[in-house]
């Protein structure tokens, strides 16, 4: 304990020193991500909102990841959302993520996203892609991120998320973490892609070096009110562990938001059905419900507290109502049914 309090000192001089793990982090099992990409109230350059209460305000930690949002790769230069990652306005936030790191939390950059152009300017030649690499591996440097995640919302060939994917690794080591954030869709077989090159042929060819995927289950591309969109994906091969379900916070950032009690028998069968399941993500931090903007981490609190008592109960025996088991045995015999239709087809055209 002492030497937490000490790193929590020395990080609030020396904001970018290496993190060090302390005994109140949160575990990793049932990931617990919190996309964070409104940094000020209002957009003002004094209100900032602060990460601190993710590790202040109960005696354990409930997130595991926070994503500092989003970077985005100009022409040989880069920008965190409207304005360069040194721009005083983002002081607080690097002094806020190196106490995060201190406290065990990992902290790690979101690239690309709706507004498009970064996957683009990364997708060149050899010289072009230099160019456009270099300022965000000196921004991973500077602000000591732990990974990177690759939310690609436009064209980008498997050759180029491959070639960015090898580098990282090469220039940051194992231990950096690479997460990508694909709409949910795209991690089933036919389902819509917005990023231009197949998750199941990333996932062959690079799946030892991608940590997990934070699947967007909102604006039409999954939905989080049920467990059959998250169970088509594991029925089409990818691990349970790897898939993370991303959900919105609040109903006002985006199409698609799942009222926290109904999300609740969601993560249930979830966890009862998959031991592995890979957790929650959540866009965003600075209005997430039932906190809203006055308490945003009570989100990350409820998730972690909801989804661990789940999983603790896995295994054993929860009475459920004879509709929800009846419904639960449909979704069942649906998805095996898909299944082996899918295997027959694939065994007919090999």
């Amino acid at each position: 304990m002492l030497a937490c309090k000490a790193t929590t000192w020395l990080t609030r001089l020396l904001p970018f020193l290496v993190p060090a793990a302390c005994s109140t982090a949160a575990v990793d099992d049932h990931r617990v991500v919190i996309y964070y990409q409104t940094t000020q109230l209002n957009n003002s350059a004094t209100e900032h909102i602060s990460l601190l209460p993710l590790i202040n305000s109960a005696p354990n930690i409930s997130v595991t990841h926070v994503l500092v949002a989003a970077i985005h790769v100009m022409d040989g230069s880069i920008h965190l959302n409207d304005y360069a990652p040194d721009d005083p306005i983002f002081d607080q936030v690097w002094t806020d993520t190196a106490q995060l790191q201190a406290a065990g939390v990992t902290v790690m950059g979101m690239v690309g996203g709706a507004a498009q152009g970064s996957f683009v300017r990364l997708d060149g030649d050899n010289a072009t892609f230099e160019t456009n690499y270099a300022p965000l591996h000196d921004m991973i440097g500077t602000y000591n991120l732990q990974g990177l995640d690759l939310d690609v919302e436009e064209s980008f060939s498997l050759d180029g998320v491959i070639r960015l994917i090898d580098r990282l690794k090469a220039d940051f080591g194992d231990d950096f973490i690479i997460t990508l954030a694909p709409v949910a869709a795209a991690l089933t077989e036919g389902g819509g892609n917005l990023s231009g090159f197949s998750y199941f042929d990333l996932e062959e060819q690079r799946g030892s070096s991608i940590a997990f995927y934070n699947g967007q289950f909102y604006y039409g591309w999954g939905d989080a009110s049920s467990a059959s969109d998250y169970e088509s994906i594991i029925d089409d091969g990818f691990p349970a562990d790897k898939v993370v379900m991303g959900m919105l916070t609040n109903p006002s950032n985006g199409n698609g938001f799942v009222a926290l009690d109904s999300e609740a028998p969601v993560l249930q069968e979830l966890t009862s059905e998959n031991p592995t399941f890979g957790g929650v993500a959540g866009w965003e931090y600075f209005n997430s419900l039932p906190g809203g903007s006055d308490a945003p981490w009570e989100w990350a609190a409820w998730m972690a507290g909801y989804v661990r008592s789940a999983a603790a109960t896995t295994g054993e025996k929860r009475e459920i109502s004879t509709t929800e088991a009846l419904w639960r045995g449909v979704r069942k015999a649906g998805r095996r049914v898909r299944r082996n239709a899918k295997k027959v087809y694939r065994d007919y055209i090999a």
